[in-house]
């Protein structure tokens, strides 16, 4: 079972700091909305990158992501480190390279080298945090 400090804002920091926070948060939360009706814009991780923001700065905006009916469930695996199911990451990785190749060879322009290899090498990375992620468990009930 897990404790359920990772859900309670540690709130013991500056205002400006939360202030920044907060607006991060927002940010991901707006970027992430328009995830759900554009195509190739995940949803899901932006909203664990706003869970993250709203950890160091609002408790009313943390629990609001959480109690998502659409996303909140697995946001909330993600926090408490149950990972995220393997068929979701079956699916993940092909799409974030299907985006990437196209950036790299189709939408980033020729004489934009290092922006390529830029690209390729956050793909890389992005792949790989992925994969470190632990397959969540789904039982049938």
């Amino acid at each position: 079972m897990v404790s359920d400090d990772v859900h309670t804002v540690d709130l013991r920091r500056s205002g400006l700091s939360r202030f920044l926070w907060l607006i991060l948060g927002l940010l991901f939360v707006a970027i992430g909305l328009i995830g759900v009706v554009v195509p190739g814009l995940p949803t899901t991780p932006l909203m664990i990158l706003a869970a993250a923001c709203f950890a160091k700065s609002s408790q009313r905006f943390y629990d609001w992501v959480i109690a998502n009916k659409m996303f909140g469930h697995h946001v909330k695996n993600y926090r408490e480190g149950r990972g995220i199911p393997a068929r979701s990451k079956r699916a993940i990785i092909p799409v974030l390279w299907i985006f990437v190749l196209f950036a790299v060879f189709v939408g980033i322009p020729g004489g934009l080298f290092y922006a390529k290899i830029a690209t390729m090498i956050l793909a890389v990375i992005g792949t790989a945090f992925i994969l470190r992620i632990p397959n969540l468990e789904i039982h049938e009930q």
